[in-house]
């Protein structure tokens, strides 16, 4: 927060406060005239009259209570601008000593957990429940809770894996990230060879039936020049550049013709973002044990 913006905040807040506590003392009546009366106000709504009397002393008295409370917080925790207080308390602090006792306390558990081994960790139920809990917290709003995916983002159940599905994999995966990325053919091809390269990758799959047979073998040759140096010249993928298996008919991004016929014209980019820095190496390696656990089923 600027030093203006800091400093207008602190005016209005002190401002705020001791204007509520002159208009108290203002409108209270005098010592002498601390009796109550018949007197009223002079207005009247709906037949209710409002008497002139003066405040209750415990009214008055809390009044003036809340109002030495709010400045001495005002004064102990962050409230008037770039003021820190002087305890010296922020709610990020707090949070990090909370995760520091966290962590010791549960080092142990994870400790455990991560002397056994991913394929070992498929029997223990207690620490696959704890990676699917840090699963959710970190993972599912890409992959859904259940890990099966969404467009665009990867099917964590189905056993086909665009880097592989190896523990280590797995874990280099989570902890490092990925980054793909499907070159914009469009400009390239043409829109004739766009419909051609993708008539044949969808034959790939077992559609040739449906195809026009002239369009697949045009295609057929412009996916070997172009295509065959990352997906294979048979079209199975390859997991190291992360380039997918084209002949299982498994598509993150669709396997209409439409949609296979964007992806070609138009590229694709996908990013996984690394956890490494976020979770620690025990924590991944549970996460890791039970997305492993979803292709075992």
């Amino acid at each position: 927060m600027s030093a203006f913006w800091s400093a207008w905040v602190s005016v209005i807040t002190l401002a705020v406060i001791l204007g509520c506590t002159w208009l108290l003392f203002a409108t209270r009546k005098s010592e002498k005239h601390k009796e109550t009366t018949e007197e009223t106000l002079g207005h009247e709504f709906d037949g209710i009259e409002e008497y002139d009397n003066p405040l209750p002393k415990w009214w008055f008295q809390m009044f003036l209570g809340t109002v030495i409370f709010g400045l001495g917080y005002l004064a102990l925790y962050p409230g008037l601008g770039n003021f820190q207080g002087l305890l010296g308390w922020s709610s990020h602090g707090q949070w990090e000593e909370e995760m520091a006792h966290a962590e010791e306390q549960y080092r142990p558990v994870f400790q455990k957990y991560a002397a056994l081994s991913i394929e070992q960790l498929q029997s223990e139920e207690d620490g696959l429940k704890m990676g699917q809990r840090m699963f959710s917290n970190n993972c599912a709003v890409c992959h859904g809770s259940a890990g099966t995916g969404a467009y665009g983002f990867p099917n964590l159940t189905d056993n086909d894996w665009l880097y592989g599905g190896e523990p280590q994999t797995l874990i280099t995966t989570i902890a490092n990230g990925r980054n793909g990325g499907m070159p914009a053919w469009g400009q390239v091809l043409g829109e004739d060879g766009v419909r051609d390269v993708t008539s044949y990758v969808l034959s790939l799959s077992g559609a040739a039936d449906s195809l026009d047979g002239d369009a697949v073998a045009r295609g057929q040759s412009q996916f070997q020049a172009l295509c065959a140096a990352c997906h294979g010249a048979d079209g199975k993928g390859t997991q190291a550049l992360g380039a997918p298996n084209l002949t299982d008919n498994t598509w993150l991004y669709g396997g209409s013709f439409e949609q296979v016929a964007h992806s070609i014209r138009n590229g694709r980019a996908g990013v996984m973002p690394a956890h490494k820095d976020l979770l620690s190496d025990e924590k991944i390696h549970l996460i890791a044990a039970y997305v492993y656990s979803l292709s075992q089923k």
